[in-house]
């Protein structure tokens, strides 16, 4: 059963490196399988560049019919599993037909690349960036190889950012009035507010400020919806009285937020909320929602 097993083994090994992998940011990247592992960063019109080596196993020769690399930008729905959909695409043919005997490096590079969009792996969408290696065969099979990469895009602060001013209120029972210090924030930045009870004549027992984000993918009936609770920050435990005022300091920072995207490439959005709730004796629950708009800052480092 020997000769078995290997007719189904590689027939070569095949790695793809970049140019500046080693100096170039690494960040965290989720795959499928649950694992996290640590991929390069690159930024839109950036170079991408490096070597792919393909290595015949020891004592065996590669027949191929070509060999090419593609750099793929894709976006994959959820309920439409196993189809991406390539924003980007881009080629290089790396070798004609013919043989390979011994180890043998192919330099590429794509200038300038378009990637216009972040990567996201989201609940119902993953937007995603990959190095696609072929070697093209007949009988045998044609051999893949991918090595993902990640693209963040930082965006300059907004030059008007207004603060965030509302009421909320129940007639003769409940009135509110919060403010917060701006409506849009960048990534680790510090949520900074304050929230007046003008009326309270029912009994509240406490009160939660909550993140939330909203990812829409889909469009008309296909559309899908799903809202991810990410924080939860107790504001107040026990009864306000009437004039009372209460501050809000949130940090951003410990949680994994990403920009506010708004329909990226005609296939999903996603926008993050401000949520006040107030719970009373009953446990009755109260709500205010508000949107805030996320950004990416520029590295300071």
């Amino acid at each position: 059963m020997n000769f078995l097993v290997g007719a189904f083994k590689p027939a070569c090994h095949v790695s793809i490196t970049f140019s500046d992998g080693k100096s170039r940011k690494q960040v965290a990247l989720k795959k499928e399988n649950g694992q996290t592992v640590m991929v390069p960063l690159f930024h839109n019109h950036e170079n991408i560049s490096g070597k792919i080596s393909v290595e015949p196993v020891s004592g065996k020769k590669v027949e191929h019919n070509g060999i090419k690399v593609e750099l793929l930008g894709q976006i994959e729905m959820y309920f439409d599993r196993g189809n991406f959909y390539d924003f980007t695409s881009l080629v290089r043919e790396l070798d004609v037909p013919g043989e390979i005997y011994e180890r043998k490096t192919f330099p590429f590079e794509f200038s300038t690349v378009e990637m216009p969009y972040e990567a996201y792996n989201g609940v119902n969408v993953r937007l995603r960036y990959v190095l696609k290696v072929t070697i093209t065969r007949g009988y045998a099979g044609s051999i893949v190889e991918y090595q993902d990469f990640v693209v963040r895009n930082p965006s300059p602060p907004p030059p008007i950012n207004n603060s965030i001013k509302m009421e909320v209120g129940i007639e003769d029972c409940l009135h509110i009035e919060f403010e917060y210090n701006k409506s849009k924030y960048h990534l680790k930045d510090v949520i900074i507010g304050k929230i007046y009870f003008l009326l309270v004549r029912i009994k509240l027992k406490n009160m939660d400020l909550e993140i939330r984000r909203r990812e829409s993918t889909g469009s008309g009936t296909n559309t899908h919806v799903e809202t991810e609770t990410l924080a939860k920050f107790e504001l107040m435990d026990g009864a306000p009285v009437r004039g009372e005022s209460i501050p809000v300091r949130l940090f951003l920072s410990p949680y994994e937020l990403t920009p506010t995207y708004s329909n990226i490439n005609n296939k999903f959005s996603v926008k993050y909320y401000l949520n006040l709730v107030l719970v009373d004796e009953e446990d009755r629950r109260y709500f205010k929602q508000q949107e805030i708009t996320m950004f990416r800052l520029g590295e300071t480092s």
